[in-house]
């Protein structure tokens, strides 16, 4: 099986990905940390904003593919995936020291989130025969 939409929507989630990887190891080797945040705010924020692209990205690119595999259509997976990166994109923006409730966060968050549900029902209803 050749798998022509879930590759439209990880590469550049892995691009995101490897940025904001880079961004963490610049942190790094400036601050001198070699694991851990080092008490250091700036890279536990950079930290926390690779951690939950990694958490996320991986789990519904997982789900799209699983989905496209089992025969779902091009358009529900390309509404999935374009949530997945909607998210990606807005999240690290979102996430900043002392507003937990910054809507970039909330965007991120929540476009993920209704990525996966999309993905999972995705799934279920190709399980179910629909």
């Amino acid at each position: 099986m050749v798998f022509e939409v879930t590759p439209l929507y990880a590469l550049p989630v892995a691009a995101i990905y490897l940025v904001l990887w880079f961004r963490v190891s610049s942190v790094r080797s400036e601050a001198q940390v070699s694991f851990g945040d080092g008490g250091n705010p700036v890279l536990l924020r950079r930290i926390r904003q690779h951690g939950n692209c990694a958490e996320w990205s991986a789990f519904v690119l997982i789900l799209l593919i699983l989905a496209e595999g089992m025969g779902t259509p091009a358009l529900w997976l390309h509404v999935s995936g374009a949530l997945l990166l909607a998210g990606r994109v807005a999240h690290p923006f979102g996430l900043v020291p002392d507003n937990a409730g910054h809507p970039l966060r909330y965007v991120g968050n929540g476009t993920n989130l209704l990525a996966a549900l999309v993905a999972m029902a995705c799934i279920g209803l190709q399980i179910l025969g629909s």
